[in-house]
């Protein structure tokens, strides 16, 4: 798969989830489990959910017992963010695991699969600025100021979606090399995160 196909899986789940629109609605991955797809979809489906968790929360008049919740809830959608994103990688070790790397050869700055997770990101900006820049009840001068936003989303959609190629290219040649540092996110840890440990 190129980028230019995850940006297409990226805007479908999209468009489907605001058919609904509510961060309730059941979730079921079309695609079979095995697969990269399955992978992109599950994780696009919770950058979208968590998403709209994030823009429920800054309601000013949110009942404090209700935010803290959602809260909970965006903790453990960002814990399974994180975790998609190291299912991902894990399927791009995997994929060029076989490649004979060539002498010099680098690593990136990121991995393809963070690269992929602010593809997935940036899929969301695209839907809500173009959201506003078409919004009637909104200003011309706001819908303009979101339009020039959009462009640069859609540029910067191009820039990312061309790296992101030009970077699994780069590991199918042996030109770069796959290493994944595994996050050890702590705050989430009952081990490691002082206020839950001191609690036992």
């Amino acid at each position: 798969m190129k980028a230019a196909q995850y940006n297409h899986l990226f805007d479908t789940l999209i468009d489907k989830y605001h058919i609904v629109d509510n961060v309730d609605q059941p979730f079921e991955n079309p695609f079979n489990k095995n697969s990269f797809e399955h992978l992109l979809y599950r994780k696009s489906w919770i950058d979208t959910v968590q998403w709209h968790y994030e823009d429920i929360i800054r309601l000013p008049d949110i009942n404090p017992t209700e935010a803290l919740t959602l809260k909970r809830k965006i903790d453990a959608s960002n814990q399974d963010r994180t975790d998609m994103v190291e299912f991902i990688d894990s399927y791009f070790l995997n994929k060029f695991k076989d490649v004979k790397i060539k002498k010099g050869a680098k690593i990136n700055s990121e991995t393809p699969a963070w690269a992929i997770d602010r593809l997935s990101i940036l899929a969301l900006k695209i839907y809500h600025m173009n959201e506003e820049a078409t919004r009637l009840s909104a200003t011309q001068e706001h819908r303009d100021t979101c339009q020039k936003k959009l462009n640069v989303l859609l540029e910067q959609r191009v820039d990312l979606s061309t790296a992101i190629d030009d970077l699994l290219n780069d590991f199918a040649s042996g030109e770069k090399y796959v290493k994944v540092y595994k996050q050890m996110k702590m705050y989430n840890d009952d081990d490691l995160n002082p206020m839950l440990y001191k609690k036992k």
